[in-house]
Parts: C-alpha cells; sequence; structure tokens
C-alpha cells in the first residue's frame, strides 16, 4: 500500500513539474483555459418554462431575432424581448445572432414593420431581472441572459445543441474594452 502511495505521489509530481516547464503542455493549458471561460461571459437564450422548444438552430434563432419566424411549433406567438441598446449582451446578440449593427437592426424593423415582414417589434428592457421577469410571465417569450443571471424560473435553450459553458458555444459577451 505504501508503495502504491508513493508512487501516485511521485506521478502526481512529475505531472506537475512537467506541467510547469514552459513548453511542456502549453497546447493542453490553452484548450483548458478556452474551456473554463467565466458564466458571466456565456449569453444564454431564454424562454418560458412551458414553451416546447428546448433546442434551436443558429439559423432558428436568427430568423427569430429578426422577426422573420412568428410562432412557436404550439402556435404561440413569439415575443422577443432584448436588453437596451449599448448593453454588452444586446450588442452580442446583434453581433453574433443578427449579424448586424445597431442601425441596421432598427432600420430592419423599421422597414419590416411598414411593409407588414414584420408584425411586431422586439420589446426593449433595461436590466437582466425584467428580462427574466418578461419571459417567465410571457408564455411566447424569448430573450437572452448572461449565464450567470439564469435561475430556475426560465428555460435555457440548446443552440446547435450546446449549452452556455460547452466546448464551442457561440455566443460569449465581449468583455469590456480596456481604456
Amino acid at each position: 500500500m505504501r508503495r502504491l502511495t508513493f508512487l501516485l505521489l511521485l506521478l502526481m509530481n512529475a505531472g506537475l513539474l512537467l506541467g510547469a516547464w514552459p513548453f511542456w503542455g502549453a497546447q493542453q493549458k490553452a484548450a483548458a483555459r478556452e474551456e473554463l471561460l467565466p458564466a458571466s461571459q456565456n449569453l444564454a437564450i431564454v424562454v418560458n418554462r412551458n414553451n416546447p422548444i428546448n433546442s434551436l438552430s443558429t439559423l432558428e434563432l436568427r430568423r427569430i431575432f429578426l422577426g422573420a419566424r412568428g410562432h412557436w411549433p404550439n402556435g404561440r406567438r413569439i415575443t422577443i424581448v432584448m436588453m437596451e441598446p449599448g448593453q454588452p449582451e444586446r450588442a452580442t446578440v446583434l453581433r453574433a445572432i443578427c449579424q448586424m449593427s445597431e442601425t441596421e437592426f432598427s432600420n430592419h424593423f423599421l422597414h419590416g414593420l411598414f411593409t407588414g415582414e414584420v408584425l411586431v417589434s422586439p420589446k426593449t428592457l433595461s436590466s437582466p431581472e425584467g428580462v427574466r421577469k418578461f419571459v417567465v410571465y410571457v408564455p411566447g417569450a424569448i430573450g437572452y441572459l448572461r449565464a450567470s443571471d439564469v435561475d430556475g424560473t426560465v428555460k435555457v435553450v440548446r443552440i446547435d445543441e450546446r449549452y452556455p459553458g460547452d466546448k464551442g458555444y457561440p455566443y460569449l459577451v465581449a468583455p469590456p474594452a480596456s481604456r
């Protein structure tokens, strides 16, 4: 038993020493850092807990946030809720999902409402708590929150079969620019 314990300790220390060597394990360390992004950086797409949707593709999500898809499979109208302009979460949605600037997004909905291609523009709220409460009380709502702001009152939707925090999850809130 002592020999086994000694051998395990020796192997663990050797691994730690090799890991500390500048060139040994550099790729593994970089991969581990990439996988351990803080939850606050992950942007979760959330819906009402009673919504039958559990997963969406990136394309479906884009169509929803641009108002091109108006109803869930159960026939309930989709209501989009977003944070106010200037919020980093909104900037992430516009950049990564809608692939538009703030101006292009506004123009898209103005044009869509005028032509009848879009029936309802997104609701805009000022806080994550407001978005979460809106999704709780509006059965057809879809919104987004930092993963750290999600609680059990809303359902997180998988995007391309990934949850926030999974390797390869596409929606990360950009850190604030340093001055």
